[in-house]
């Protein structure tokens, strides 16, 4: 079951890595493609018609993307077998959604749940519980991983709130707080335990 569940996470890290590859490479074309095409100086509609077809190109790797984080936040929580259960009827739901309100419905499905089940790790991870899984030992190194995962699902979330000031800029400075204080407990995990780990100095009335 171990080798079921390292081989599970092999092919998350893998997907990742390709879907992060192919965003990076459109997003690289549209640079150099905008510049060679000087698309500043066409017509608006012109314009348009370019961010549109970038877009079309984008959104099925921002779908990818989520759908992965989707799947990824779960496993902390679930064994392999429940995990592949839950995947299949997340995506089902999904699909179904989508259906209904349309791929931006779907997206924002999938990131509700995986906030949702974000912030159980959290909880569980800040209270020291053994029933979540991670790679890694250590409290703090495991905290800063949870936050920087929520820091992550924010961001992607408040790319779909933006038009929204007052939840956009909430949204903007949790995502700033969780992904600092996540990445200061992973860089900072070993420190942090040891100092915390020291004992108080006495006190010349201590016996």
């Amino acid at each position: 079951m171990q080798q079921r569940s390292g081989s599970y996470d092999y092919y998350l890290i893998l997907a990742t890595v390709a879907v992060l590859f192919a965003f990076s490479s459109l997003c690289i074309y549209a640079m150099f493609a905008f510049k060679l095409a000087q698309v500043q100086n066409l017509a608006p509609s012109l314009k348009f018609a370019y961010m549109e077809r970038m877009n079309r190109l984008a959104a099925p790797l921002v779908m990818a993307l989520i759908t992965i984080l989707g799947i990824c936040i779960p496993k902390r929580l679930l064994p392999t077998h429940r995990l592949n259960r839950f995947a299949a009827l997340l995506l089902a739901t999904a699909a179904g959604v989508g259906l209904l309100a349309g791929a931006r419905g779907a997206l924002l499905l999938i990131l509700c749940a995986s906030l949702i089940l974000q912030l159980i790790v959290l909880g569980l991870a800040m209270a020291g519980s053994e029933r979540v899984h991670f790679e890694r030992s250590g409290y703090w190194l495991r905290l800063g991983s949870t936050l920087m995962h929520l820091g992550l699902i924010l961001f992607v979330l408040d790319l779909f709130f933006f038009r929204l000031p007052t939840l956009h800029l909430a949204l903007f400075w949790t995502t700033t707080v969780a992904t600092v204080l996540g990445m200061t407990f992973c860089f900072y995990a070993q420190p942090l335990a040891t100092m915390l780990r020291r004992k108080p100095p006495e006190t010349p009335w201590s016996e």
